[in-house]
């Protein structure tokens, strides 16, 4: 192994080093007639829950990585972070439960309920035109401040962190054959890849990205990390507007196969998640399983696959008119 790659070694430590700051979240064998009608019945289904992390998505992982891993001293100054939402409230919680202070800038498109959830929290909230400005802004945080920016997605330590989710899906389900992870910047795939691969070789590693925000794929496709104009997805927390390096690098040595999902799949995975699986999830925390619905349904057809609920930070309106748009093309009953 590459020193600049994460050793399962390095990834329990970083596990045991966030300890109870995180949750480790359920994995439940999901089966019924709905399921079996869209999916079909030889497919072995396994959710990974981690919608009920702390903060209602798995990005306190990453956020915990980094934070404890600041000098003290440093960490008193604070730390600053651009997000729509999700990653914003995981570095909200972190300096609460580290006792800092936190300042995040976000789109103004940002949901409000992610908004309110970070104030709530004791974040200072900077609403900005759009994720380009934010990630401005965030630097002329730091200069002015002297608070330590903690990056949405990128990074060594934030890969460690989010491989913490790989290793426990792992020890979950050990007879898994294929995972499915969202992709928004890439940090969840990045250290989900590294873990699952490391712990089980011949296991498949999926990536899935809204078609309205594919900057993996456009990365994959030129061989280096690449930007996107603008992020048009209704899953929002999935819309970075470029890769990285690091988390580039690691998906391009982990991942097996990328796939793109439309704003209309994930409605539909939504509503399928809400009424078998009595799961209100965000959009974002559909994508895997649009994905096994769609792209990957023969593929992984016969096989026992986790797609990743990746988070539930939605308010009730805008939850219930995506399941409505969904209801509303489905077919009659006969």
């Amino acid at each position: 192994m590459s020193p600049d790659l994460p050793t399962l070694e390095a990834m329990r430590a970083t596990r045991a080093r966030i300890g109870d700051y995180v949750l480790t979240t359920p994995v439940r064998p999901w089966s019924g007639d709905d399921l079996e009608r869209a999916l079909g019945a030889t497919t072995r289904v396994v959710l990974k829950e981690e919608l009920f992390q702390r903060t209602g998505s798995f990005k306190p992982r990453g956020a915990l990585a980094v934070m404890l891993d600041l000098p003290p001293d440093v960490l008193r100054r604070g730390v600053t972070a651009v997000s729509a939402g999700n990653h914003a409230m995981a570095v909200a919680y972190a300096a609460r439960v580290l006792k800092t202070t936190a300042k995040v800038v976000m789109p103004k498109s940002a949901n409000p309920f992610r908004v309110r959830g970070c104030r709530d929290l004791g974040a200072e909230v900077e609403l900005v035109d759009d994720v380009h400005r934010a990630f401005e802004r965030v630097k002329e945080i730091e200069t002015t401040e002297g608070r330590s920016f903690v990056h949405p997605f990128e990074g060594p330590k934030t890969a460690l962190g989010t491989a913490t989710l790989g290793l426990e899906i792992c020890d979950q389900v050990p007879d898994l054959d294929a995972v499915i992870v969202p992709i928004g910047g890439g940090g969840l795939c990045a250290g989900v890849a590294a873990a699952v691969k490391l712990a089980r070789p011949k296991a498949t590693v999926v990536g899935v990205e809204p078609t309205g925000a594919d900057t993996m794929h456009r990365s994959f496709a030129a061989g280096s990390p690449q930007s996107i104009p603008q992020v048009t997805t209704i899953a929002d927390s999935l819309g970075a507007p470029h890769a990285a390096p690091y988390s580039f690098d690691l998906c391009r040595r982990f991942v097996d196969e990328l796939v793109l999902v439309d704003d209309d799949a994930l409605r539909s995975a939504m509503l399928l998640l809400f009424r078998s699986a009595k799961l209100a999830v965000e959009p974002a925390g559909a994508a895997a399983t649009a994905a096994l619905l769609g792209p990957l349904k023969s593929k992984l057809r016969g096989r026992t696959v986790v797609p990743i609920v990746c988070g539930a930070n939605i308010d009730a309106a805008t939850f219930s008119a995506h399941l409505a748009a969904a209801g509303a093309r489905e077919p009659a009953p006969a």
